[in-house]
């Protein structure tokens, strides 16, 4: 049996509060209720000892917090009125494939989304279909990182409190979107299904993202898998957009690869591959730790009012 040793404060909690979690019916969205939450918990769990105690407790919600932002595409909620799916949508992802990577570089340097969508909209792309994901990250991160500074100076328990609930749920939405950032599919015009030009003979099935974030990883993926994987000390990083960038720089890289291994062995839950499920555990592993080293990066810096 695995030690447990590495859950610290609260150990019992967190297993608890995880099984409960699990039990929990939701939509499959993203990288799959299951997959999301793996990565929420990975991320809460191998967090330095320096974060402060009330946050590490927290795992089992955290976990249960990362596929919140899908729970919010509900189908009844949706045919009472559509502006919350339709304004947060873009949020899950941006096709940076679409401009070339001067126009891209140069909307990413906006002062805000705003700005970023005035950048592509003048390069003739509807910013709703590029996608807002890297300032969904950048944003909650800001929003955790004012959470902590105001918890720093809290003048009672009782405001603290309130203020530890607030961090828990920015930190858990921003979970959502580091996880969504993690996987290739989020990063790219070929979200589902190869389109355009196609030399290499890849996978047009629409159903492809489905299969591989969903399926394919409520079958073959634990939270084991993930937590071996993730290898790196955490960090707090010097900057958050640059580091936020490359992050979905590094995943974007990664779409051939995820398409040739799809040609090899369709990621199927009754797939086995080796290589098959080492894509998919190093991809959850990346995301966690994004999550992790943004969530100690904010704490870190709310200490020196950056």
């Amino acid at each position: 049996m695995r030690s447990t040793s590495w859950l610290g404060t609260g150990a019992l909690a967190c297993l608890t509060g995880f099984a409960l979690v699990l039990s929990v019916p939701t939509p499959v969205n993203a990288w799959g209720d299951a997959g999301h939450r793996i990565i929420g918990l990975v991320a809460a769990t191998t967090l330095p000892s320096d974060m402060p105690s009330f946050f590490r407790d927290a795992a089992p919600r955290l976990a249960y917090l990362n596929p919140e932002p899908d729970r919010w595409k509900d189908r009844a909620e949706r045919q009472l009125d559509p502006a919350l799916e339709g304004g947060t949508s873009p949020d899950h992802f941006i096709d940076s494939d679409m401009v070339t990577s001067a126009r891209l570089a140069g909307a990413l340097a906006a002062r805000d989304r705003w700005g970023y969508a005035d950048s592509v909209r003048a390069a003739g792309v509807s910013p709703q279909v590029m996608g807002f994901l890297p300032f969904a990250i950048l944003e909650y991160t800001s929003k955790l990182r004012a959470d902590f500074r105001l918890w720093r100076i809290a003048p009672d328990a009782t405001v603290r409190g309130w203020i530890e609930q607030r961090i828990i749920e920015d930190a858990g939405l921003l979970g959502h979107f580091v996880a969504d950032g993690s996987n290739p599919h989020h990063t790219t015009k070929h979200y589902n299904g190869w389109t355009g030009e196609n030399p290499n003979g890849y996978t047009t099935d629409n159903r492809f993202h489905g299969r591989f974030e969903s399926q394919y990883v409520q079958a073959h993926i634990r939270e084991g898998d993930v937590r071996a994987a993730l290898t790196g000390p955490a960090q707090a990083f010097p900057g958050v957009r640059p580091a936020v960038l490359s992050y979905l720089a590094r995943t974007n890289q990664l779409v051939d690869t995820l398409y040739a291994l799809e040609k090899v062995a369709t990621f199927r839950p009754e797939t086995t591959t080796p290589e098959q499920k080492a894509f998919a555990v190093s991809r959850m592993a990346a995301g966690a730790a994004m999550l992790r080293d943004l969530w100690y990066t904010a704490w870190i810096t709310s200490a020196r009012g950056e």
